[in-house]
């Protein structure tokens, strides 16, 4: 038995046409706004390993600044806390909260253009060996890290359009 079914085969064969009629435009296609900050924007020299990591993921991102038009400042928080106890209050799983705070600045004039604060969570368990622990510790910052750096990358390309040609 075939589970063909026409009414959803149009509709799939229709959407990329319903899409061009919208005026939608890929970010990253050729005359998307986010081609604005690629190669372009200097993020300020990171002094910390949270903030290498996060530098890192925005330069991967964006691209390395060739000749930037567009600094990029951040200033992480970061802070754990317990959330797992045993019965015998032994905390088994950490918590790694963290926000930045950015801003997107034209390096002519100083203006900041866009800014904003993100915020979001790992963990990492406690249970394993001082080493694995330590281990897990630094993976559980740097994942954070990525994850920062990946949204304000995306709130920087979601307002790319309002900058300055």
């Amino acid at each position: 038995m075939s589970s063909f079914n026409r009414r959803s085969f149009l509709t799939l064969a229709a959407g990329p046409l319903l899409m061009a009629g919208c005026g939608f435009t890929p970010a990253y296609g050729p005359n998307g706004a986010a081609n604005a900050l690629r190669n372009t924007v200097l993020v300020d020299e990171p002094n910390t390993s949270n903030g290498f990591y996060l530098t890192r993921q925005v330069e991967h991102r964006l691209g390395r600044a060739a000749t930037p038009t567009y600094g990029l400042s951040v200033a992480i928080d970061t802070s754990t806390e317990g959330v797992a106890l045993t019965s015998d209050n032994e905390t088994t799983r950490i918590e790694v909260l963290g926000n930045a705070t950015y801003a997107l600045r034209d390096l002519g004039t100083g203006e900041v253009l866009i800014s904003g604060k993100v915020e979001s969570f790992t963990g990492y368990s406690t249970t394993g060996s001082t080493v694995s622990e330590l281990s897990a510790e630094r993976d559980a910052f740097e994942r954070l890290m990525v994850i920062l750096a990946d949204q304000i990358v995306l709130r920087l390309v979601a307002k790319a359009d309002s900058l300055p040609a």
